[in-house]
């Protein structure tokens, strides 16, 4: 391979560089690439952007200009590990302003992307040996949209 990891690329229709920097503006140590427009060789219009490269948080992607033909779905999503409750509030309120607010810590942003806004401490109590504590820690992420990690340690310690 060329470069180390993978690149993934979002398709969309006619909205890449606006996504980029929209998610650009989002997530801390992230940078837009190059701008790839189309030429005389079409398919597009000239001038217009083809591709743009970004990278959020070390993570490389390409949004492509590919047209109305696919659209984006739940089957994928983009999962944010948070440290606090803070960051589940950025997360969440930047990334799901314009989109749709789902269960569970998912949503949709205003391009159709999904993605998974979870406190780190949500996996380890959801696995915790004492099947009790995951049992009410589980019951209580599943009547939760954002997640509110004090509700989530309150139901776990049985409080």
């Amino acid at each position: 391979m060329v470069t180390e990891g993978f690149t993934t690329c979002l398709w969309f229709d006619g909205q890449a560089e606006e996504a980029a920097n929209h998610y650009v503006s989002i997530f801390k140590n992230s940078r837009l690439g190059r701008i790839t427009r189309h030429n005389e060789a079409g398919p597009g219009e000239v001038g217009s952007v083809l591709v743009v490269e970004f990278e959020i948080n070390g993570q490389k992607f390409v949004g492509l200009n590919g047209g109305p033909e696919f659209t984006f779905n739940e089957a994928v999503s983009f999962q944010i590990r948070c440290a606090d409750q803070g960051e589940v509030d950025h997360y969440w309120s930047a990334l799901s302003e314009d989109g749709e607010e789902g269960p569970c810590g998912w949503l949709k942003d205003k391009y159709g992307v999904s993605w998974q806004v979870v406190p780190e401490v949500l996996t380890d109590m959801i696995a915790d040996a004492d099947p009790e504590k995951a049992r009410r820690a589980t019951e209580t992420m599943m009547t939760m949209g954002k997640f509110d990690i004090a509700a989530l340690r309150a139901a776990y310690e049985g409080e």
